[in-house]
């Protein structure tokens, strides 16, 4: 015999879906499809918001600085980190990208703001570089057309001249 119970049926799914409107949590800082830099490779450090605040200023460390080394990661390809030495050079300190974020009041929301920025710049540094512009061939029309301009300018200004006896 038979029994249902909501314990036994098969809508009663063990696997829990996220909520809507929450993202999987990832281990790791998410640049692009196919690159995701782990966290034991970024190093966070806290530290007092300059600006006013009042009394909470005083004890919070709010700001936060995220550093990544490029020379040490082991994510990166030769060609990624030669790519990204070249194009953040002037920002980088050695091999090691920084990052701050202070505009935020909480430490939770500026880390936030430090890891979004960090993804935005080494998404836009790996990015390819855009294809080299052919410039495009004048028609033979619109060739023709300023060559007999410049003639009929050449004629007017050539009339203008002191008659040659």
């Amino acid at each position: 015999m038979h029994c249902s119970s909501a314990r036994g049926s098969s809508t009663g799914s063990s696997t829990r879906s996220p909520p809507r409107g929450h993202e999987p949590v990832v281990s790791g800082l998410r640049v692009n499809g196919s690159l995701v830099v782990p966290d034991a490779e970024l190093r966070e450090r806290f530290s007092r918001s300059s600006g006013p605040g009042g009394q909470g200023v005083n004890t919070t460390d709010s700001r936060v600085e995220l550093l990544y080394d490029l020379a040490a990661s082991a994510v990166l390809t030769e060609g990624q980190r030669a790519r990204l030495t070249s194009r953040l050079g002037d920002r980088l300190t050695g091999s090691v990208l920084t990052v701050t974020a202070s505009e935020h009041r909480t430490q939770l929301a500026n880390r936030r703001a430090a890891r979004d920025r960090m993804a935005t710049l080494l998404r836009g540094a790996l990015a390819p570089p855009a294809p080299k512009r052919r410039p495009t061939r004048r028609t033979r029309g619109s060739n023709e057309r300023r060559l007999q301009g410049k003639k009929e300018r050449g004629q007017v200004k050539a009339a203008r001249r002191r008659p040659d006896w």
